[in-house]
C-alpha cells in the first residue's frame, strides 16, 4: 500500500493542476490514497507579492472545491483545508464548512511562504486552535527562511501537545539536517514528509531518530501526470526498501499516515 499525504489541485501562480490528471496519476503509479489541498488558497505569489483580484480565490471557495473532489473520490482522496491567515483568518463560514464535511477532511494545511507569514504568529495559531477543535493534524510548508523554518514548527508544537504537525519538505532548499534535529527532540507530535527530499535523508532520519515519523509525500501533480516518475520518488519505490526494515518501510509509505490522519483503509 502507498499513501501520499501531499498532493494538489487548482489553478494559481504558474500551475493548472487538474483533478483528472491527479486521479490518472494515482492509477498509473498504484497510489492507494492521497491527501489533497488546493493551491488557489495561495495569498502571495513567488515574488511575495499579494495576489490581486480577480485572481484571489476565497478561502471558502478554494476548500469547497477540494471537499467536493474528495466527496466524489472518497476511497482515493481526502481533503486538506489550505487556509489564508494573511488576508482572511478563521471565520464562521470556514468553521461550518469543516463541521459539515468533517468526514472528508484529514488536515489543516498552512503555507507560510505563500501566505507571507511567520508560522509562529497569532494569525497562524488561530488556525492551530481550529485544528485542535476538530482533532485535525496540521500540515505546513517548511523551507530556508525564518518564517518557514522547522524551528518555528517546533516552537508552536510545544504549545499544542494534542495536535500533530507535519513538516512538509523537511526544510525546502536546505540540507534537511535541522529537520532531523527537530525530530530528535522531546516532542512526539512532530512528523515530516518526503516531498523533494532525497531518500538518503529519510533513511538518515529513520536511523538516527530511533523512531519513524516520516511519511511519503510528493507535491503531486506539480510536475504533471508523471510527478511520481521523477527519480527522486522512484528511489522511494525501489532503493529505499533495501536500506531500511520492512516495518520501517511500511510505516513510511502508509502505516504512519493511517495513524496520524485516521485514514480508514
Amino acid at each position: 500500500m502507498i499513501i501520499d499525504i501531499h498532493s494538489h489541485i487548482g489553478s494559481s501562480l504558474k500551475w493548472n493542476l487538474e483533478e483528472e490528471t491527479l486521479l490518472k496519476s494515482l492509477e498509473k503509479y498504484h497510489i492507494d490514497f492521497t491527501i489533497v489541498s488546493n493551491i488557489e488558497s495561495s495569498e502571495v505569489d513567488n515574488d511575495q507579492l499579494l495576489i490581486e483580484k480577480p485572481h484571489q480565490v476565497s478561502q471558502y471557495d478554494s476548500n469547497f472545491k477540494t471537499i467536493e473532489f474528495a466527496k466524489k473520490n472518497k476511497d482515493k482522496v481526502g481533503a486538506a483545508i489550505w487556509v489564508k491567515p494573511l488576508t482572511e483568518g478563521v471565520d464562521d463560514k470556514l468553521i461550518n464548512l469543516i463541521k459539515e464535511n468533517r468526514q472528508y477532511i484529514y488536515a489543516i494545511k498552512i503555507h507560510p511562504y505563500h501566505s507571507k507569514i511567520n508560522f509562529n504568529s497569532i494569525e497562524v495559531r488561530n488556525y492551530i486552535d481550529l485544528a485542535q477543535m476538530f482533532n485535525l493534524p496540521v500540515i505546513t510548508h517548511t523551507a530556508n527562511t525564518f518564517d518557514t523554518s522547522v524551528y518555528r514548527v517546533y516552537e508552536v508544537a510545544k504549545d499544542y501537545p494534542n495536535v500533530n504537525f507535519v513538516m512538509v519538505h523537511m526544510g525546502l532548499c536546505t540540507d534537511n539536517l535541522d529537520a532531523i534535529e527537530v525530530l530528535k527532540k522531546d516532542l512526539s507530535n512532530i512528523y515530516a514528509d518526503t516531498t523533494w527530499v532525497n531518500y538518503k535523508i529519510a533513511v538518515k532520519a529513520i536511523k538516527e531518530c530511533n523512531h519513524n515519523r516520516i511519511m511519503f509525500g510528493t507535491d503531486n501533480t506539480i510536475d504533471g501526470l508523471d510527478t511520481y516518475g521523477k527519480e527522486i520518488y522512484q528511489d522511494y519505490f525501489t532503493l529505499m526498501k533495501k536500506e531500511i526494515s520492512k516495518e520501517d518501510y511500511d510505516k513510511l509509505m502508509y502505516k504512519t499516515a493511517i495513524d496520524v490522519f485516521k485514514i480508514q483503509k
